[in-house]
C-alpha cells in the first residue's frame, strides 16, 4: 500500500504505530540535520520529522524535496514535544519520525501558493492553474460540501420513495423560454440534437408511465445570457410526483 493513514488522520492514539503517508509537500523546513515536512492531501495535515542521524537514507532524500513534490513517508507516530503542539491541527498533537522517504513525483515551482487565500491570486491564473487551485483548503472543501448536499437530497428523496432517474442529455428540441445549445448529429447531416434546458416533458412522461415519484440532480443548458444565478451549465435537482396536492408539496 502507497498509505496506510490520511494526513488528517492521526493523534495520540496512534503513537508509537509505524505508519505510510504519502501526498503533496505542503512546506519544508531545513534545519541541517534535521528537516520537518509539512504532507498534506485532502483530509489535512500531518508534521513528519526527518533526523539525519536516526535515519540518513531518509534524509537524503528529504533534503531533495520541495513545494507540491509528492512523496511517500514511513515512520513512527510519536508525541510532539511540550510547547510545540498545534493547536488548530486536527494532527497537531503528533509527528511522524520519518524512517524512510520517497519522491514519488517531482513539481516544477507553483506559480502561486498554494496556502495562500484565493483573493490574493489573480482569477485567471486560478483558473489556468485550475487542479492547483482545487489544492487549496477552501476549495477542496467547497467540493466536499457539494458532495454531502448532494448525497443527502439523494438520502431524502430515497427515503420518501422517490426514484433516482437519469433522463437523455442529447434529445430533440423543444420550444421552450431559452435558446439551446445544438449537437450536429454526424449520422444524419443537416439534423441536430438539443442539449435539454430541463428534463421537463421527460419526467412528465414518467409520470404517464406510473412510476410516481421521481428525482435527478440534472445537467441543464441553456444559451443564454449570464445572470448573477445562471450560467450556460448548471445543475438542479429536479422532481415530480403524481397523486399529490399543493398541501401534500409543502408538507
Amino acid at each position: 500500500m502507497l498509505k496506510t493513514h490520511t494526513c488528517g488522520a492521526l493523534n495520540l492514539e496512534h503513537i508509537g504505530e509505524t505508519v505510510t503517508l504519502a501526498g503533496w509537500v505542503n512546506r519544508r523546513r531545513d534545519h541541517g540535520g534535521l528537516i520537518f515536512i509539512d504532507l498534506r492531501d485532502r483530509f489535512g495535515l500531518t508534521q513528519v520529522t526527518i533526523d539525519s542521524e536516526q535515519a540518513p537514507a531518509a534524509h537524503s532524500v528529504a533534503v531533495q524535496a520541495r513545494s507540491e513534490y509528492v512523496v511517500q513517508v514511513s515512520g513512527k507516530v510519536a508525541a510532539r514535544p511540550e510547547g510545540l503542539r498545534n493547536p488548530n491541527l486536527n494532527t497537531g498533537d503528533i509527528e511522524v519520525i520519518a524512517e524512510s522517504v520517497t519522491i514519488l513525483n517531482t513539481a516544477k515551482n507553483p506559480p502561486f501558493y498554494i496556502s495562500s487565500a484565493a483573493d490574493e491570486v489573480d482569477e485567471m491564473l486560478r483558473l489556468k492553474y485550475r487542479y492547483l487551485d482545487i489544492r487549496r483548503p477552501r476549495m477542496t472543501q467547497n467540493l466536499v460540501l457539494r458532495h454531502h448536499i448532494v448525497r443527502f437530497i439523494r438520502e431524502y428523496f430515497s427515503a420518501r420513495d422517490f426514484i433516482e432517474v437519469e433522463t437523455p442529455i442529447l434529445l430533440k428540441s423543444t420550444p421552450e423560454g431559452a435558446r439551446d445549445f445544438v449537437v450536429p448529429s454526424r449520422l444524419q447531416p443537416g439534423e441536430f440534437y438539443a442539449l435539454p434546458q430541463s428534463p421537463q416533458q421527460l419526467k412528465q412522461l414518467l409520470m404517464v408511465a406510473g412510476m410516481e415519484r421521481y428525482f435527478q440532480i440534472a445537467r441543464c443548458f441553456r444559451d443564454e445570457d449570464l445572470r448573477a444565478d445562471r450560467q450556460p451549465e448548471f445543475t438542479q435537482v429536479d422532481l415530480e410526483m403524481s397523486f399529490v396536492d399543493a398541501a401534500d408539496i409543502r408538507a
